[in-house]
């Protein structure tokens, strides 16, 4: 009866240990983080870049549990008086999974200085991403938000 016990046991460790490395790819490969940029404003007064990472989902159809966004933004203007914006816009679901929009602005207004960012929002949909140069304010124009493409850096269902 302890032999059986024992071998037992082994069988199962054995099992565990052979599945262990699967598992642990499977997790690393789905929460890397991927670059995005570099991308700059026009005239290329300023520039921005940095890396996303999405947590791992079981259901693809599914937003992202979390999705950390990093980088920095620099300013390519000699001026003072001008500062280059690094604009995101997530769409997320809320509990009672109604869709919203919040807005991340970052800028840097010294020559050539960047300014790190890092943020983390959770039931991520989507994450958009634009880069504008313009003078120095506390938000960024309207001008600066609308004009302009926004690029997709992370879709839930890519």
């Amino acid at each position: 009866m302890t032999l059986t016990r024992s071998l037992a046991g082994l069988t199962l460790a054995a099992g565990i240990l052979a599945l262990a490395p699967l598992a642990t790819a499977t997790a690393a490969q789905a929460t890397a983080a991927k670059p995005w940029g570099p991308y700059y404003a026009a005239g290329s007064k300023a520039k921005a870049s940095g890396s996303l990472t999405a947590a791992a989902k079981a259901d693809r159809s599914a937003p992202a549990p979390y999705v950390k966004v990093g980088g920095s933004v620099t300013s390519l203007n000699r001026k003072a008086s001008t500062c280059g914006w690094a604009l995101f816009r997530v769409s997320y679901f809320d509990a009672a999974n109604q869709p919203h929009l919040v807005y991340r602005n970052y800028r840097a207004c010294s020559y050539k200085a960047k300014m790190q960012f890092a943020f983390t929002v959770k039931n991520v949909a989507e994450v958009d991403f634009k880069v504008c140069s313009e003078a120095k304010a506390a938000k960024p124009s309207v001008d600066c938000q609308v004009s302009g493409a926004w690029k997709t850096i992370y879709a839930y269902y890519k």
